[in-house]
């Protein structure tokens, strides 16, 4: 599953929470979705708490782990909400 995928790739990151949801069924009917290398798993939202994250803006935050998932990005995954939170 290309979830365990992004796991794996985020783990460069040590989140002391890292959760991942498959939201493809919000977009069924998307050509995305019926498209996908595998149908349903086309749309994520990941949200990651590092302290990797701690110097970065958001958007260097976001950079980072499209960066980390880019060959996912090119043909498994279509779209990626990201919540990146720094540790309190």
């Amino acid at each position: 599953m290309i979830i365990d995928t992004i796991k794996e790739r985020l783990a460069v990151l040590e989140p002391t929470e890292l959760e991942i949801i498959n939201e493809s069924a919000l977009h069924q009917g998307h050509p995305a979705y019926e498209n996908a290398v595998v149908e349903g798993e086309s749309h994520f939202f990941a949200r990651i708490v590092s302290a990797k994250f701690a110097e970065l803006s958001q958007v260097e935050q976001h950079r980072l782990v499209y960066k980390l998932l880019a060959e996912e990005m090119v043909d498994h995954i279509h779209a990626l909400r990201l919540e990146t939170v720094i540790p309190s």
